[in-house]
């Protein structure tokens, strides 16, 4: 399989050595830089030159305590200095002005400027979405007394060159799926994602993995997962895609969810595919009933309103948290949300998240489970991935093949497609119509596995509220059509 994943792939495949190696943990960076720059230095047996990429990473991917002699280096000393970073761009409407700001160091529009020559020659790169990964080029426009009004000094972007180097063929990933048997495709998926499909014992165990990929690829796809520690949630949500957030504990406002008032900007839910709430038991929220209505309005609608701002946002929210021994023996029959904050122990709320991983499902993180071979870029395939949250192709498939019995609840009816769907995206990318997949694998691999998902949820909001106690999904069933084999 391995020669076939190169072939189809070529360059977008590379070699990964998690399992001996150190070296790139030692970098501190995460998976889909990592592979960008595997991509770059790597030959075509997998080796590079370690002096020349560690290099590379001290000169052009800067810490954020490096910040301060960056600044030096650009106002003190003048120079022009190139870095790998997140920016994100502002038009101001009142004065047509454009600027930019680094959040990962700190750096706001305020602060910066991108004149209007550099504007028209990067635009078209840095306007595709909220923020934009790229090789930057600052320098310094210092200030100017002699004009009225006095301009200030500013940061300013000399160039600007997006950090993915190839365009995405999204026909031609979704067309080489019929090269692989569906069981080598789950393996695939786990290589693009670091992990090891050898190591598994199960498909139970590599499916409930992938689970985890499901917000990745389908919009406002709101999870929760409780899992034993050291299974991997943090790494793959918060390390593997650039297009997702992980906040691990501490504070969380709506200001910073969805909108802040005082400084006029959106919040997390506006720049990212998917938030990923992680210890959830251990984060605490400014205010309770505040962002337990704000919540509830976004998950069902992905409509935000604050004040008199009202935004709309395609970003899942997944909440992680750990499990103890005794509630996973029970496999989800006991009150599992004894044990969050107080802003989820509303079943409106809860009812409000389409499912449920079932994170004890997964084996604890060994060395077994570490890639070391070739496998997908991660980097592109998490692209892909994005770029499949807007194809809405796959959701018309869902709702010719699923047959939705009479007076279905809506909630569990648009939950068990929304997952369904997702999973047709990321297992059978190739499925463009109804009659291209079997009834069996749709059945098997996207609805019988999100409507135990979905089961799970509200078999909770049973144990939570009496109103939902004995009330179960609907009897969701395939509808047959004149399907072909793809397994």
């Amino acid at each position: 399989m391995i020669d076939r994943l190169r072939n189809c792939f070529d360059e977008m495949v590379v070699y990964k050595d998690l399992k001996k190696s150190n070296f790139f943990s030692a970098l501190s960076l995460p998976s889909f830089m990592r592979d960008w720059l595997l991509h770059r230095f790597e030959d075509e047996f997998g080796s590079f030159n370690e002096d020349e990429l560690v290099s590379f990473v001290r000169e052009y991917i800067p810490r954020k305590e490096d910040w301060t002699a960056i600044k030096n280096r650009i106002i003190k000393e003048n120079e022009r200095v190139k870095l790998l970073a997140k920016i994100s761009v502002d038009i101001d409407i009142r004065t047509g002005e454009v600027s930019f700001a680094l959040p990962d160091f700190g750096l706001t529009a305020k602060q910066t400027i991108i004149e209007d020559l550099v504007w028209d020659s990067c635009k078209q790169e840095l306007i595709k979405g909220r923020d934009a990964w790229g090789m930057l080029e600052l320098g310094y426009r210092p200030p100017n007394d002699s004009v009225t009004p006095k301009l200030p000094g500013k940061i300013r972007l000399v160039n600007f060159k997006n950090f993915c180097p190839y365009s995405i063929d999204l026909d031609y990933y979704k067309d080489v799926r019929g090269e692989f048997t569906t069981a080598e495709w789950i393996d695939v998926l786990l290589g693009a994602v670091d992990y090891n499909a050898s190591g598994y014992k199960s498909e139970e165990q590599k499916m409930t993995m992938l689970t985890r990929l499901l917000p990745f690829t389908e919009k406002r796809l709101n999870l929760i997962e409780l899992a034993p520690k050291g299974t991997g949630k943090s790494y793959l949500f918060g390390r593997v895609s650039r297009f997702g957030w992980l906040s691990s504990g501490g504070v969380m406002s709506r200001a910073k969810m969805f909108y802040d008032i005082s400084k006029r900007t959106e919040g997390l839910v506006a720049g990212n595919d998917f938030i990923t709430l992680d210890e959830v038991q251990t984060i605490s929220f400014t205010d309770v009933d505040e962002m337990r209505a704000a919540l509830k309005g976004y998950l069902e609608s992905g409509v935000f309103t604050v004040g008199n701002y009202e935004g709309v946002a395609d970003a899942g929210v997944i909440l992680c948290g750990n499990i103890s021994k005794q509630t996973m023996d029970n496999d989800g029959t006991t009150n599992m949300f004894k044990e969050l904050p107080a802003v989820f122990h509303e079943s409106a709320l809860i009812e409000r998240f389409h499912g449920f991983i079932k994170g004890w499902h997964i084996p604890r993180m060994n060395d077994d489970l570490k890639i070391s071979g070739w496998a997908l870029n991660s980097e592109y395939f998490c692209a892909i991935l994005h770029e499949l949250r807007s194809d809405t192709t796959y959701r018309a498939v869902v709702d010719k093949l699923v047959n939705v019995p009479a007076a279905a609840d809506t909630r569990d009816t648009e939950a068990v497609k929304r997952i369904a769907t997702a999973y047709l995206k990321l297992l059978f990318p190739n499925v463009r119509k109804a009659e291209d997949i079997s009834a069996r694998d749709f059945n098997r691999y996207c609805l019988r596995r999100a409507c135990t998902m979905r089961s799970t949820i509200k078999m909770q909001l049973g144990i939570l509220d009496s109103e939902y106690r004995g009330k179960d999904i609907p009897q969701f069933t395939v509808n047959e059509v004149n399907s072909s084999e793809t397994s």
